[in-house]
């Protein structure tokens, strides 16, 4: 079975940093290329990052330069580390397995101004 375990979201101020992890279990967690997404109040679940097996990366623009996506399969853990966060930055950030489709429960940030 499949269990994706959001941590580290949290209330912090505009400018503040965060770091969220991911724990993944049940799957070949090293074959697997995962993802971060977040989703707003009356948005749509967007993509904020990935990172493939082979450690390549992509971010949605508004992310670019703040927002840093890494992976540790030693221990089947996924990072967003987020810098210089906007409350535009607010939502529920999601763990994602993009080829199984496979989500977790979801953790929550909110930034104030």
């Amino acid at each position: 079975q499949v269990r994706l375990v959001e941590s580290g979201g949290g209330l912090v101020q505009t400018g503040g940093s965060l770091r969220l992890s991911c724990a993944a279990s049940g799957i070949a967690f090293s074959r697997n290329a995962m993802g971060w997404y977040r989703q707003s109040p009356g948005a749509q679940r967007e993509m904020v990052a990935d990172i493939t097996t082979g450690d390549g990366t992509s971010y949605t623009d508004s992310v670019k330069g703040r927002f840093t996506i890494s992976r540790d399969n030693a221990k089947n853990m996924v990072y967003l580390q987020m810098n210089s966060l906007k409350p535009e930055d607010t939502a529920v950030y999601y763990c994602h397995v993009i080829e199984t489709r496979h989500w977790g429960q979801g953790t929550q940030v909110t930034v104030f101004s």
